[in-house]
């Protein structure tokens, strides 16, 4: 019972899921955090609802800012009795991200991570990132950190534009 309403668990969960995925990522804010892959699972205790989220890095800034967003939204969709708990175990990864989010970074200027976490190959170092602008492999890093830690920082020798690089985590 939620809320003086018995639902099923899978529909409480769609509807939770669906209320979470109006929640901009404050950093990226074309992305949201279930498509970043922050939102690992939802939970129900009786009449309460524990929302289990992942921070992108463990120093993350805006942590505090997506909690009390998740806190919001749940309320205004009816869900009075939440929490939110982070998970640390699994990290987040990059790999978490699907192909449709991958594309919205770089519609957005951000390039995307190439390749997975688990990948043998230092593509930071090898200038093969792709320009989100102009789709040039002729690119090269300027710093290993960007607007924030998970980035990193880009120039395109084609067509001269900065960006940021979504780096594999």
């Amino acid at each position: 019972m939620l809320n003086g309403r018995q639902m099923p668990q899978s529909l409480n969960k769609d509807l939770v899921y669906k209320a979470l995925s109006e929640i901009a990522d404050p950093e990226i804010p074309v992305i949201n955090i279930v498509e970043m892959g922050m939102i690992r699972d939802v939970l129900f205790h009786d009449e309460k609802l524990e929302v289990l989220l992942s921070p992108t890095y463990s120093g993350c800034p805006a942590m505090d800012m997506i909690e009390d967003m998740v806190i919001t939204k749940l309320n205004e969709k009816g869900y009075k009795s939440s929490k939110v708990t982070l998970v640390y175990k699994p990290a987040w990864t990059t790999d978490w991200m699907n192909t449709h989010t991958r594309e919205k970074l770089r519609a957005y200027g951000i390039a995307p991570p190439k390749g997975s976490s688990m990948s043998k190959i230092d593509l930071l170092n090898q200038g093969k990132v792709t320009c989100p602008q102009c789709g040039s492999n002729n690119t090269e890093i300027k710093s290993m950190f960007g607007s924030t830690a998970c980035k990193a920082f880009y120039t395109c020798k084609a067509c001269l534009e900065p960006f940021d690089y979504f780096k594999c985590i």
